[in-house]
């Protein structure tokens, strides 16, 4: 098989998507102030859904979970109104790796089951009906870069720091292709739809960004590698399958630029650019069912300025002068309801995900709904404390927070029960006066 090599000049042709561009959201649609983490593991450090925008925050220690033990994945709960107080306690605690987590990723069409990968070099399936891994895949000799799942979940691709691009059956943990990239040294992996591809973003012998488009049934070789710049920052891809768009982002990167992907030569046809001069450090993406499907809006990038503490919102935007539903633009696409309960899908059975139309907007709320499972409380109690409910301070300012708080809550108490005290006095008087009253006499 011959690689065609691509030049980096554009190539145009017709297409419905040639004239996309990106709209920066106004000032008061952005979230400033906000202390975005500055930690460098090569990682987007927020996710979106239609509701909620999580980030990961900058505080004492290197962040803000520094209290969750690496080696644990934490599942969490977000109340049907948004946060309103902090949240302390996990709806669910996962213990199985044996070194720090590195990545986590949700089954594309089944209910509950998610999959970790540690830099024990595993990844780890969990059944979160049950709370506990049902599977393990242990075919790495490093650590697990990306993980990446076609549309109906039966294969998981991954890159490791062994240069190898794998493709995975994640049931057995067998690998059906595998990729020796010497010449193209992969970061980033994504499926590529229904089309039976894949697209790697990384590195070429000549110190270059690059990327590589692959036949998922024959990695020998890349059908395409195309030299983007030699910039040092890591290219996140993003394919939308509804568009058969895809983008690219640069860590540190103020540009994202997008292609059209098809099945036929040249694969792979370079649409425009989105430039802006504020750095990204990482990028969250919206799920479709939370366009604004009236402004024919066809991505949302959340971008992460962390010179600015700002969350800036992109719009990616068909330009259209009718007012009317877009369907040439808006296909059916995945929703919310999961296609598979956990023992269907541990069981061999495949399905793709349910999909809804974005006709009417995102009106439909989805049914599903998590019950932890009883767990027995693990504790670990020296002298009398219990060290998995009371985690003593590490550092000075620990020790000086968990004072302060003590002392607050010293003053609470001392308040509470002078108040108390208060009110003992009064029901005494009301008692003594109720029987010296002429009436009990």
């Amino acid at each position: 098989m011959t690689v065609t090599k691509m030049s980096w000049r554009p190539q145009y042709r017709s297409s419905k998507f040639r004239n996309v561009y990106g709209k920066v959201a106004n000032r008061e649609h952005c979230f400033d102030g906000i202390p975005i983490t500055k930690n460098v593991h090569d990682n987007h450090f927020c996710a979106v859904n239609a509701r909620f925008l999580a980030i990961v925050t900058e505080s004492a220690g290197g962040g803000s979970f520094l209290v969750i033990p690496l080696e644990q994945v934490r599942i969490w709960e977000i109340p049907e109104g948004g946060l309103k107080r902090n949240m302390t306690e996990a709806l669910l605690e996962l213990h199985g790796h044996s070194r720090r987590v590195g990545l986590v990723e949700w089954h594309p069409t089944t209910n509950n089951i998610l999959f970790s990968a540690g830099y024990d070099y595993k990844v780890l399936i969990w059944n979160l009906d049950v709370g506990e891994p049902v599977k393990m895949i242990d075919c790495h000799s490093d650590v697990i870069l990306c993980m990446s799942f076609n549309t109906d979940g039966s294969l998981l691709t991954t890159t490791c720091k062994d240069k190898k691009l794998r493709v995975i059956e994640p049931r057995s943990g067998r690998v059906l292709q595998e990729a020796n990239c010497k010449n193209h040294r992969v970061n980033r992996v994504v499926f590529l739809g229904n089309m039976k591809r894949l697209l790697t973003t990384g590195v070429s012998r000549w110190n270059t960004r690059q990327i590589a488009l692959w036949d998922q049934e024959d990695l020998s070789m890349p059908l395409i590698e195309e030299e983007i710049d030699g910039l040092s920052g890591l290219l996140f891809p993003f394919y939308d399958a509804d568009t058969h768009m895809l983008y690219l982002a640069g860590k540190g990167d103020g540009n994202i630029r997008y292609y059209e992907i098809s099945t036929e030569k040249p694969f792979l046809s370079y649409l425009m650019e989105f430039r802006s001069p504020a750095p990204q450090k990482g990028l969250g993406v919206m799920p479709k069912h939370g366009l604004d499907v009236s402004a024919c809006e066809v991505f949302r990038f959340y971008k992460l300025v962390t010179l600015k503490g700002l969350i800036e919102p992109i719009s990616m935007i068909v330009p259209r002068r009718s007012d009317s539903y877009q369907e040439d633009i808006y296909p059916m696409t995945p929703g919310t309801e999961p296609a598979l309960t956990p023992d269907e899908w541990l069981g061999g059975i495949n399905r793709d995900p349910v999909l809804m139309s974005l006709k009417e907007g995102y009106k439909k709320s989805s049914k599903m709904v998590f019950k932890a499972p009883i767990k027995e409380k693990k504790s670990v109690v020296v002298n009398g404390i219990d060290l998995l409910e009371n985690v003593p301070p590490r550092t000075e300012n620990e020790l000086l927070r968990m004072f302060f708080r003590q002392q607050d809550e010293i003053r609470r108490l001392k308040e509470e029960l002078a108040q108390k005290d208060i009110r003992i006095r009064q029901l005494q008087l009301e008692l003594k006066n109720l029987r010296n009253s002429p009436k009990n006499c």
